[in-house]
């Protein structure tokens, strides 16, 4: 792709409007294991060109799969006669929050290119993965392991200047084990991710593996969870998909806008304690929501959506921060060739001052909660339910019984003005969020939580 010629041709077009231009090329890699059999070795190329158009109060919009000047020169004079028949229609106004505009190149991959690792080595891999999730008294009697990497680069133009190309490469990797005894059935998995091929070359996915086929194992042998109010310690997994889908997702500016957030209108005022503070950072290098800048040219930035329980910001793209006349924060996201969305990068909880043995002994009895197993959140209402991996009784100041089948259920403000100790760890999961069918990367966590709330 010839920068320059683009360049010189985009600013002949006659457009009385804002355009910007999304150019992607990726290249990836699939291999699926299942109960030991290659079930899948895939490969794949995906490139295309994303035009929008902005004219006052109407957008425009087109996608092709081709990328040469005249199909971009084409999608964008259609664009812009569709943004000005939006705009004969819209009945909002429109503004898009000025921001700096950046000329910059980006790299964002790990040491070891997975393309440079022949397909043989990552089978082994994957097939040694199997195995290690394998048990002598053949409790274990399905596993999984689904291995993944992508390879590409892209190009962002806008009619404002900016000039940004991205060079990005990701590995990720999710196993899980079925653990059967008579009729009792329980299921445990694990993920890593990262930029390059040592998350698997060097990320001890033995001892993940193992941990996996251990965890489905001890539930076999846990008991129900006990139903009721409880205090809780929630693990940074699962604290994290916590503050991910109740929190994040309510902060995100186009819901608020849309009415569907609990957090409409509440800017400045208390939603949780004073041991509650929220942030979401897509800089924080290493972690899998990493990146520099979103989808719309906008440098990212460390935004504190809530400091010591007071409601700080919302999550914001352009369009969401001038309809707002709020600070823009670099959180417009799209998947591939859509349009984007506003979306989280890393959202954790800040870290607190407990050693997680502390909290354990100071809570006396109640629950510990570990890992996720999904959930739902309604936004609008403030209510949520999620459900554990597993569970331990917190007897005396000790973890004792191994739980199952635990749930947590009830309204987003009250758990987080119910949270009195955060410890000090800090860990972000890896995975990929969806939102109006998209998917991107993104990490969540922080430290363990301990709070009141209903088990179901």
């Amino acid at each position: 792709m010839d920068l320059e010629y683009y360049l010189e041709k985009l600013e002949k077009l006659s457009l009385d409007a804002y355009w910007d231009i999304r150019v992607i090329n990726n290249r990836s890699n699939n291999i699926i294991v299942k109960d030991g059999e290659i079930e899948e070795i895939s490969s794949g190329k995906t490139s295309g060109v994303a035009v929008r158009v902005l004219y006052k109060n109407g957008w425009g919009y087109g996608s092709s799969h081709r990328t040469d000047f005249e199909e971009v020169k084409t999608l964008l004079e259609r664009a812009y006669r569709r943004a000005k028949l939006s705009n004969e229609h819209s009945k909002k106004r429109v503004v898009l929050k000025d921001v700096k505009v950046y000329r910059d190149r980006v790299r964002c991959q790990g040491r070891i290119n997975p393309e440079d690792v022949d397909v043989e080595e990552k089978k082994e891999y994957i097939l040694e993965t199997h195995k290690n999730l394998l048990d002598r008294e053949g409790k274990i009697v399905s596993t999984s392991v689904l291995y993944s990497d992508v390879q590409g680069n892209s190009l962002f133009l806008s009619s404002e200047g900016a000039l940004i190309r991205k060079e990005t490469s990701r590995v990720f990797m999710s196993i899980s084990a079925v653990a059967r005894e008579n009729s009792n059935i329980q299921y445990a998995s694990e993920r890593i991710g990262g930029y390059g091929f040592e998350v698997v070359k060097e990320g001890n996915i033995g001892d993940l593996a193992r941990n996996t086929r251990e965890r489905a194992i001890r539930l076999l042998g846990a008991k129900p969870c006990p139903k009721g109010e409880f205090k809780v310690v929630l693990d940074p997994e699962l604290a994290g998909v916590f503050i991910h889908e109740a929190v994040g997702h309510a902060s995100e500016a186009d819901l608020v806008l849309q009415r569907d957030s609990v957090f409409r209108d509440k800017i400045g005022e208390r939603v949780g304690s004073d041991y509650v503070t929220v942030i979401d950072n897509p800089l924080i290098e290493g972690a899998f929501g990493y990146y520099k800048y979103d989808s719309e040219g906008v440098k990212g930035r460390e935004t504190v959506i809530i400091e010591d329980g007071i409601l700080k910001s919302y999550l914001h793209s352009r369009e969401t921060a001038g309809r707002l006349n709020m600070e823009v924060t670099g959180n417009g996201r799209a998947e591939g060739l859509n349009r984007p969305l506003v979306r989280m990068s890393n959202t954790y909880i800040k870290p607190g001052d407990w050693d997680f043995e502390e909290l354990i002994e100071d809570t006396g009895n109640g629950i510990f909660l570990r890992g996720s197993r999904g959930g739902q959140v309604d936004t609008g209402k403030g209510l949520f339910q999620f459900n554990a991996v597993e569970a331990f009784l917190i007897e005396n100041g000790e973890l004792t019984t191994p739980l199952r089948d635990a749930g947590l259920s009830g309204e987003i403000m009250e758990i987080l003005h119910n949270v009195d100790g955060v410890t000090r760890e800090f860990k972000l999961s890896v995975g990929y969020c969806g939102k109006n069918g998209q998917s991107v990367p993104v990490g969540d966590g922080g430290g363990s939580i301990r709070t009141k709330t209903v088990i179901s």
